[in-house]
């Protein structure tokens, strides 16, 4: 059963953490790993440097329309790839365990599961531009 008197707070909550970590891994390709850094990195994954500069933007706007509410279930879905990415690129030869030298793939897969949550939940309380609603169905 769903109580629908906490779980638009439960959406929040959710976004604003996913949110939270967007910013927080922009942050490091921004300011440790500084944007240099991270092109080096995915060119060393093979890919072009268009790539590391859009997933900084992706992580950056994402991150901060999740915080915000702005069409919190699209941009959720507009993320995933963003982690498969991770998972597939970076995480994914490494084993499950995120404590494994280099980190394993669990995180980004519970992360990845996480805006598939939020797709689904809705965009939650105090959201200030609402996604689009998914077409409703009665159920006989």
């Amino acid at each position: 059963m769903l109580d629908l008197r906490t779980a638009p707070y439960g959406a929040l909550a959710l976004r604003v953490a996913l949110g939270v970590l967007f910013l927080a891994h922009a942050g490091l390709k921004i300011f440790v790993f500084t944007p240099a850094g991270t092109v080096g990195f995915f060119g060393q994954l093979g890919l072009p440097a268009f790539v590391a500069y859009a997933t900084i933007a992706a992580e950056v706007a994402g991150g901060a329309a999740l915080i915000l509410g702005v069409w919190a279930r699209l941009v959720s879905l507009a993320l995933v790839p963003v982690l498969l990415g991770t998972i597939v690129l970076v995480h994914g030869a490494k084993g499950f365990f995120f404590t494994a030298a280099g980190g394993g793939w669990e995180f980004p897969a519970f992360w990845a599961l996480a805006l598939v949550v939020q797709a689904l939940l809705g965009d939650g309380a105090h959201a200030l531009v609402r996604s689009p609603a998914l077409p409703s169905r009665a159920v006989a």
